[in-house]
């Protein structure tokens, strides 16, 4: 009698976090999002549609614990690092499988991180600081390096996926990873449904955001693309769709008013930004990057993309306030947006009229909304702007060439470490390369402590804002919505689906 008293006690204070007592089940949870995904391959497209999918499959060495520290996930344990800080050995979790029923050892992992290195904007960077990648016995690897890099484990614990070594291709046909479910099938614009993996090894722990304990419950996940947000919100309200993300502000209080499902609020999921190409066109001229920067009103835009201030905040800081890397090192050109200071310096680089081609989505629509702001502000500022509104696909097809465009609107999260932000990569679009940033970056590499990282990335910051590679909009909190039926969601910056009980 008493042990059924502790389970149920345990059960409410859990609430929707029962997983302690949680069992697998045979339902179904059909997921809305934004739109169809490029691939499912994350090394070669890390967006975060692919990565929504495919953290249910694939699986890395390490991942991000709510603190966003990288934390063993296949790794069995933290590395061991030699007292030169060059050399990693990381030991690997024995009895994980794949999905076709082969085991995972070091072969695998080192054959898959060639491949990262191969063809991911961040692996190609870890590339040039790797001495050697090698086995050690089958349970463990060795990584070798040529000096110091701070953000390794931070890179090992985003789209490096392993898979199994013989699958491995230059374009992935089989998409098999050590993930709690499996690919089954994927219809373009259609669905791409996953089966729960009754092989799965899950790791020890409490969950903790990407971190601990991970149980396939439900029996299938199917990611169903609805690019329109309206129908993404008509669909949760009716019972068709289980979870919905990305949902317009708009609309929560109709979703929070509804009898099927409820809105969920994940506070500082992010940052939107401008980004600008540095390699070709109109913005290869320092004083026109820094033009659009002083013409920009980022409290304007944000607030057209999120109608409320419960669902934004404004802050020239890269990451938000509380983080262990915010600093108002740097900041400049941010504020009310300056039309004279702007034309001033289009009249410095002898700006002569050639549009401004700006590329945004309506499939997220918050970016579409900055979009019509930003247009605004630099035409009044003396720009002449071609705005171009696109799928997100296309989008992230697009910006990869950098004859299509001049600045392209997206969205971060805040990662664990800060030279992880997409943009500090020289070969992430927009191809931000310069002798400062690379001084800077060298410096944070270098960096043993918090305190002597903090002060590095300050100095990072600062040369950012004057390189001015992207100008940044604000902070926001996303919005999603969950079926009341559903139990176990917890919000991520990736919604994951392990964990999450389907509605009877």
């Amino acid at each position: 009698m008493k042990r059924a008293l502790v389970l149920m006690t345990l059960a409410a204070l859990a609430g929707t976090s029962s997983l302690a007592i949680a069992q697998t089940s045979d339902g179904v949870l059909t997921v809305a999002t934004i739109g169809e995904p490029p691939t499912l391959d994350a090394m070669q497209t890390p967006t975060d549609i692919v990565l929504t999918i495919d953290q249910h499959i694939f699986e890395t060495l390490y991942t991000y614990d709510t603190e966003w520290r990288s934390v063993p996930l296949l790794a069995a344990a933290m590395p061991e690092i030699s007292e030169d800080g060059l050399t990693y050995r990381i030991p690997l979790r024995e009895g994980v499988k794949f999905h076709d029923g082969s085991d995972l050892d070091a072969k695998d992992v080192t054959a898959s991180l060639t491949r990262w290195m191969a063809v991911n904007s961040k692996g190609k960077q870890v590339a040039e600081v790797i001495e050697s990648l090698s086995e050690d016995g089958a349970n463990a690897v060795v990584v070798k390096l040529k000096s110091r890099y701070a953000p390794l484990l931070a890179t090992f614990s985003q789209a490096s996926i392993i898979m199994p070594s013989e699958k491995i291709a230059d374009t992935l046909t089989d998409f098999i990873g050590t993930g709690p479910y499996a690919l089954k099938e994927r219809k373009p614009d259609q669905y791409t449904q996953l089966v729960r993996f009754d092989g799965y090894t899950s790791p020890e722990g409490e969950p903790s955001n990407y971190a601990g304990k991970r149980e396939a419950i439900a029996k299938e996940i199917r990611f169903v693309p609805v690019p329109d947000a309206n129908t993404r919100v008509e669909g949760l309200i009716s019972g068709q769709f289980d979870f919905a993300d990305s949902l317009p502000v708009s609309a929560y209080e109709r979703v929070e008013a509804s009898d099927n499902a409820k809105p969920v609020i994940y506070e500082n999921t992010g940052w939107a930004s401008l980004n600008m190409n540095m390699k070709e066109g109109l913005l290869t001229k320092k004083a026109l990057r820094q033009a659009v920067q002083a013409a920009l009103n980022p409290n304007d835009m944000m607030l057209a993309a999120f109608s409320d201030e419960r669902f934004f905040s404004v802050d020239g800081s890269i990451f938000p306030k509380g983080s262990l890397w915010h600093t108002e090192s740097g900041v400049a050109r941010y504020g009310e947006g300056d039309p004279e200071a702007a034309a001033k310096l289009l009249e410095e680089a002898g700006y002569d009229g050639t549009p401004l081609r700006l590329m945004t989505s309506r499939q997220y629509e918050f970016h579409y909304k900055i979009g019509e702001v930003a247009k605004a502000y630099l035409e009044a500022a003396g720009f002449k702007v071609d705005m171009q509104v696109v799928d997100w696909a296309t989008l992230t097809t697009r910006r990869a060439d950098p004859k299509e465009w001049d600045i392209f609107i997206t969205h971060s999260n805040f990662p664990g470490d800060p030279t992880t932000i997409n943009t500090i990569t020289d070969a992430y679009p927009g191809w931000y390369v310069s002798d400062e940033k690379a001084k800077v970056v060298a410096t944070y590499m270098d960096a043993v402590s918090d305190a002597d990282k903090q002060k590095a990335w300050e100095g990072i910051q600062a040369v950012i804002y004057d390189d001015a590679p992207l100008f940044k909009a604000g902070n926001f909190n996303a919005v999603t919505g969950v079926s009341t039926g559903v139990s176990g969601y917890t919000p991520t910056y990736w919604p994951h689906f392990w964990n999450v009980t389907p509605k009877k």
